[in-house]
């Protein structure tokens, strides 16, 4: 990414702001801006998901609360991720992948991608000037897709790994829901192989951290360095659309 540019998430939970924190925190230090609007956060996990931001350098999340298994088409949905994208005005979106979402058997991620592709493509547009008063359109701008099925891009985040590791940390909430996750889905020797040690934390909070050690690592150098890549670590996307070059790029 070129230095300066405005980088606005648009995720539906609040784990993603890490799982694309790499790119967010690049984007910093290139001299950019990030920001982060959560559709579905509960209200005790929020102050977490501001702490990882944070660390991440994002200089604002937002959360538009919305409600689990209720996430529709309405106007009023629409006008909220509106209002975030005319006040934020990016250069680069980064949301889920619409393939990713059909296969996903979290709940809302269906209605919540077209909700949000919908929403983008009506920012740009005449829409509901009149109850956003003061936000003009903003155009359509490049969007990415987070954890993609068939990325055709991948991001070096070597040098803000730990920075993202520690953003992490701070989300106790969703460790704990891993740690007691993975417990019942792995049995003890599988368990002890991918963290030698397993069986001997005392907290969920502690095996969910060990486990998502292991996953993030083996991820992100699986896009970075394996398979002839070229950095350490690295997250995929999938750009929308075609690469508009005046010349090849190495």
């Amino acid at each position: 990414m070129a230095k300066g540019q405005k980088v606005l998430f648009l995720g539906v939970y609040g784990m993603e702001v890490v799982e694309c924190g790499g790119a967010l925190a690049k984007n910093v230090l290139s001299g950019g801006e990030s920001y982060a609007s959560i559709m579905l956060c509960r209200e005790t996990s929020q102050p977490q998901v501001k702490n990882a931001a944070e660390v991440l350098g994002v200089k604002e999340v937002s959360f538009l609360n919305f409600q689990y298994g209720t996430v529709d088409l309405s106007v009023e949905s629409k006008k909220k991720i509106i209002k975030v994208i005319r006040e934020v005005k990016p250069d680069i979106i980064i949301t889920q992948d619409p393939e990713h979402s059909f296969h996903d058997l979290d709940p809302d991620r269906r209605p919540a991608m077209t909700l949000l592709l919908e929403s983008i493509a009506l920012a740009s547009r005449d829409f509901a000037l009149e109850d956003l008063p003061g936000l003009a359109p903003h155009p359509i701008p490049t969007i990415y897709y987070m954890t993609p099925h068939h990325p055709n891009t991948v991001v070096d985040i070597t040098e803000v790994w730990e920075k993202k590791e520690r953003a992490m940390d701070t989300l106790e909430s969703q460790l704990e829901f891993s740690g007691t996750h993975f417990e019942q889905m792995l049995d003890s020797k599988a368990a002890e192989a991918l963290y030698p040690g397993f069986s001997k934390l005392s907290s969920y909070h502690e095996k969910g951290r060990a486990i998502h050690k292991v996953l993030d690592k083996a991820v992100h150098v699986y896009h970075g360095l394996a398979t002839h890549g070229h950095y350490a670590f690295a997250e995929a996307y999938r750009r929308e659309g075609n690469f508009h070059l005046s010349e090849l790029i190495q």
